[in-house]
């Protein structure tokens, strides 16, 4: 005798999976076996048609050739390194890091950031060709952040990037960027003059002013490289970001050409930048403060024998009472009214030992004008 088994159903969570099993079953079934067919095996697979376009934009045409004209004067620098090898205790020359530079004449001249070859022991340069050559150091000047390495490279290499001048930048101007970020090879970036006349640090701690601020994007590895204008012009170099993550934030500076054109000669043809000297020690402005002197620079030492002391500046000292006897406080070079010290050495930098400037000064309530010849810095 055959007995009937009662079968369980399933349950309630099965049944679900059950029916939404049978359901797609039945699905592709109407929807047809065909439409699970890879896309190769179906006609019109074929690819589509290029759509035509018209002429470039006005400001695309100009972006390609600024960015053609500039980039053969673009270089990558990297810093190298002395570092003992842990086994086999050889020392060998090693990558510290990379930025960016540009042709300055066809002697070979490359300009670029302090900051990125300092350090370094040595160095080399790449050209848009990728060709590369050992550079050697011939001149840096820290408080702007500017160094000038040479390369032994055919002139037909060294293209020269025209320059122009930052004197008649306006805010709002298109400027383009062209460097290496984060090793990227010649990247081309674009944006506006966002402020003229800014202020950052230098690695001396000295400020550099009249700095120019753009929303062009630079980033770690841009540093050194060239800030053009619209006609291809060189009207700064790229130093430094402002960013709390190292990237681009829209806020980047550049040492105006200006500044550039009137260091990298002396660089040059001296080795460093050599700077004119008064002969003078000033004081910090809370000194100016407390005596309430006139906003300047108040001498608190006049060297023997030198500019200042032979025109007949005299420094704040105090007299056998104890009391202060007023000195000089300078306040104006050219009649171009300094602040501090910081103030005065960037003023005297615009002009060479043995050249006349007119001093303006405060002594005891009196102001006069006073001619001195520069002599050289020291340093």
């Amino acid at each position: 005798m055959i007995q009937a088994v009662a079968q369980t159903p399933p349950p309630p969570r099965r049944r679900r999976r059950l029916w939404a099993a049978a359901s797609f079953v039945v699905l592709a079934a109407a929807a047809g076996v065909a439409s699970l067919q890879p896309a190769w095996g179906r006609p019109d697979a074929a690819p589509r048609s290029i759509a035509t376009r018209g002429p470039l934009s006005g400001d695309e045409q100009n972006n390609i050739a600024v960015f053609k004209a500039a980039s053969p004067s673009v270089v990558n620098i990297t810093a190298l390194t002395v570092e003992r090898d842990f086994f086999s205790l050889n020392v060998q020359q090693v990558p510290r890091g990379t930025g960016t530079g540009f042709v300055w004449d066809d002697r070979g001249h490359i300009v670029t950031n302090f900051h990125v070859i300092q350090g370094a022991s040595a160095a080399r340069v790449t050209l848009a060709d990728q060709t590369s050559y050992r550079a050697e150091l011939v001149g840096a000047f820290p408080d702007r952040d500017l160094a000038v390495l040479r390369i032994d490279a055919p002139k037909a290499r060294l293209p020269a990037l025209p320059i122009g001048t930052s004197r008649e930048l306006q805010v709002g101007q298109r400027v383009f960027a062209i460097g290496n970020p984060f090793g990227l090879d010649q990247t081309l970036t674009t944006g506006i003059v966002s402020a003229l006349g800014r202020e950052i640090e230098s690695a001396t701690r000295r400020m550099i002013r009249g700095v120019i601020q753009t929303d062009a994007a630079i980033n770690p590895g841009n540093s050194g490289g060239p800030l053009l204008d619209s006609a291809g012009r060189l009207v700064g170099v790229t130093t430094a970001i402002y960013s709390p993550s190292g990237a681009s934030s829209g806020i980047g500076f550049a040492i105006p050409v200006d500044e550039v054109n009137r260091i990298v000669p002396r660089l040059i043809r001296d080795g460093r930048m050599v700077r004119p000297a008064l002969g003078i020690s000033g004081g910090p402005p809370s000194l100016t403060r407390s005596l309430e002197l006139p906003t300047g620079v108040a001498l608190v030492g006049v060297t023997s024998g030198g500019p200042a002391q032979r025109a007949g500046l005299e420094p704040f000292r105090r007299g056998r009472d104890g009391r202060v006897v007023q000195g000089d406080v300078i306040t104006a070079v050219n009649d171009e009214a300094v602040t501090d010290l910081d103030d005065l050495l960037t003023a005297l930098e615009r002009y060479r030992p043995g050249d006349k400037v007119t001093l303006s000064l405060w002594r005891g309530g009196q102001t006069r004008k006073l001619a001195v010849t520069l002599g050289e810095a020291n340093d």
